[in-house]
């Protein structure tokens, strides 16, 4: 199953790369005159996303400073030993629903704590790969269209987080354990 998974992971990358200007070319569609107009509206975008990412990255220190994160842990770390989770791997399961760059730095020391093929290492880079910085989507991109009432796609959001990040133990335990 590993030389499987090894074997995919190798050639997806290329192949969508190939993938899809052929798609484009195939269906007639202006790749790069697309992609220029695309650009052209992205930037005001970036422009209008400024206030609401500057207020992501308060919320973002202020939780991590607060020991608040710590607390959650703490709380958590024996029910997540009782599913065979490591506790190295918790803060992670908290980190990556606010922050994709928080996450990316502790999936890193990780990976420099205890190796890449360490099952650790490998939990952590599939948790990185299998759940998504939900609030920072619903902050960015709800923001940019104006959309206010987000209670339900938070519940979500998180939900999926949460089952990812299961499923990424689950899976890397499975798989590699």
């Amino acid at each position: 199953m590993y030389q499987w998974i090894t074997v995919i992971s190798t050639w997806m990358i290329p192949a969508l790369i190939a993938f899809i200007p052929l798609y484009a070319a195939f269906r007639k569609v202006p790749v790069y005159e697309s992609f220029v107009d695309g650009a052209k509206e992205g930037f005001g975008t970036a422009v209008s996303l400024i206030p609401h990412l500057v207020g992501m990255m308060v919320a973002i220190s202020m939780f991590r400073a607060s020991g608040a994160m710590d607390a959650i842990v703490a709380v958590l770390e024996p029910l997540f030993a009782w599913m065979r989770v490591p506790g190295e791997v918790l803060p992670l399961g908290l980190l990556r629903p606010i922050t994709g760059a928080g996450s990316l730095a502790y999936t890193t020391d990780l990976i420099k704590v205890y190796g890449p093929d360490s099952m650790i290492g490998r939990i952590a880079s599939t948790i990185q790969g299998s759940t998504d910085t939900t609030l920072y989507v619903l902050t960015v991109y709800f923001g940019a269209v104006g959309i206010r009432k987000t209670k339900y796609a938070l519940k979500v959001g998180l939900f999926s987080d949460l089952v990812g990040f299961l499923a990424a133990v689950f899976i890397c335990l499975l798989v590699f354990g």
